[in-house]
This record gives C-alpha cells, structure tokens and sequence, in this order.
C-alpha cells in the first residue's frame, strides 16, 4: 500500500513542476507584454513630437498653380496696394487755388441787375445792368468782382469771407444758403475829373440753384463823397479752378 502511494507521489511531483514552471512564463509573458504596451506609447508620443517639430522648422515653397500660391500672391498683392496708396494720402494739398470751391459753393460768373436803394453819385445808386462774378481764393475767401453798367460805370472788387451752407428756417424743408460779407474798392469811372475810389462793403447770400447754377443777392455800399447804396440779384454759371 506504501508503494502505490510513493508511485503516485512521484507521477504528482513532475506534474506540480510543470505547472508551477508554466504559471512562472506566462508571468513573465504577461510582465514582458505589460511592458511593451508601456513602452509602445511612449515612444510613438516622442516620435510623434519629433516628427512635429520637423515639420513645423520646415520651410514650405507653393507649388505653381495650387491654392497656396494664389493665395500668397493675394496676400503680397494686397500688400503692394496698401503700401503704394497709403504715400498718396500723406500728400498735403495747397489750400490755395485760384477758382477753386469755398465752403460757400462753387465759382461763378454770370450777369444781374442793381436796383440802387440810396445816393445818386455813382451807377452803384441807378438801376443798371451788371455783371458778376466770384472766384474761390481759399475754403472761406473769395473775390467778388463785378461791373455795373451805365452813365457813370462803377467797377466793384470786394475780398469776401464765406461762410457755410445754412438753413434759413429749420422746421420747413431745408433751403441751403451761404452767405458772405466782405470789404474791397468801389471804382466810379468817367472822366478824370471824375473818377473816384471808394471803400466798398458787402454783404449777401449765395443759393445754388443745381450743379451749374448759383443764384446770388447783395447789398453793396460804396462811400464816396455820398454814400451810395444798391441791391445787386444775379445768376451765375458755375466752373472750377483754371
């Protein structure tokens, strides 16, 4: 009875080592693979970051006809425009200009009439025809001259300061109007004994009618050796600078 169980105990013992020797691999398979699933993300993040690294030091050249060369070529397009206007716009203009626009409106010549209102020395004090005009020196100054007709033709120049478009009425409908007042000469001709100088002031308003036509009113006074004193309605046609 002893022998069949040392027999057994014997057959036992190579199978126990068998097994124990099996259990020992696949630990260490398991630990082996345990590791390689460790390492294996570890290298593939490094080689990922290198590889981004790489790409981002490269320089990239566009390729003739794909859409990373057109687009380059807007971008460096649109860089020439904005760098060759923007030397434009630094350009000062001179605020000088003979026949140039005043804040009050466009130059004009063009003709009326006086309606003397006092005095009897000059034609500035008949009825008369007169021709008129204006030209725009700078934004606010301009020169009137203006000739009025008749037995004793008075010749006016004033300097007149304009001012800005305004509205006569603000609750109807807006009526733009730009008035001016001014001092100049008031030449009366005739012979040489009779012809005088005289300090003339003015003051009117300029309305324009549309794009070529400018309506004007004023009142001038000439201070000869009597004041003279007329009302001068005329219409003029708009021009620009010559």
């Amino acid at each position: 009875m002893s022998n069949i169980i040392f027999r057994k105990t014997c057959l036992a013992l190579p199978s126990l080592a068998a097994l124990v020797v099996l259990g020992n691999g696949l630990s260490v398979n398991a630990q082996t693979v345990e590791a390689e699933t460790i390492v294996i993300p570890s290298n593939q993040t490094s080689i990922s970051t290198v590889a981004t690294e790489e790409i981002a030091s490269r320089t990239i050249t566009p390729v003739p006809g794909t859409v990373e060369t057109s687009s380059v070529m807007l971008n460096s397009g649109s860089t020439q425009v904005t760098e060759k206007t923007e030397p434009s716009n630094q350009i000062a203009q001179s605020p000088i200009g003979i026949g140039r626009a005043t804040r009050g409106g466009s130059s004009y010549i063009g003709v009326g009439l006086n309606v003397g209102a006092s005095g009897s020395f000059s034609a500035l004090s008949d009825g008369n025809f007169t021709v008129i005009g204006k030209i725009g020196l700078t934004k606010t100054l301009s020169v009137r001259p203006s000739v009025i007709l008749g037995t004793d033709t008075t010749f006016l120049a004033p300097i007149t300061y304009d001012f800005a478009f305004k509205s006569p009425d603000p609750f109807t409908e807006p009526l733009p109007i730009a008035p001016y007042v001014g001092l100049g000469a008031a030449i009366k001709t005739g012979d040489q004994s009779n012809t005088e100088a005289a300090l003339l002031v003015t003051g009117g308003i300029d309305v324009p009618l549309n794009s070529r036509l400018t309506a004007t009113a004023a009142v001038n006074a000439g201070f000869f050796n009597k004041t003279d004193v007329g009302i001068l309605l005329g219409v003029g046609y708009n021009f620009t600078g010559f």
